[in-house]
């Protein structure tokens, strides 16, 4: 049985258009500024995948989502908004 496909959470805050860099999402990760599945994260590395709930501080406001799927690219904001689900 093939494992679900998973994608390190700083890359996958990029690809779908949270944070305008790469290095920006990894600096928020890394600061513990997110949670995943409630729990605080530290660690950029973490993976997520459909069914995870991440919880993303974005300027004044915080945003809950659930992830829906993984992007191939960082493609137009309306291909990466189907990538997830706000809650």
């Amino acid at each position: 049985m093939a494992a679900e496909p998973r994608l390190r959470i700083d890359k996958w805050l990029w690809q779908t258009r949270f944070y305008k860099t790469r290095g920006l999402a990894t600096e928020m990760v890394a600061g513990g500024k997110l949670r995943l599945n409630g729990h605080r994260i530290d660690k950029p590395s973490r993976e997520v995948g459909p069914g995870d709930v991440l919880t993303i501080p974005q300027g004044d406001r915080i945003r809950v989502v659930r992830v829906i799927g993984l992007p191939d690219r960082r493609g137009p904001a309306t291909e990466a908004q189907t990538l997830y689900e706000e809650l």
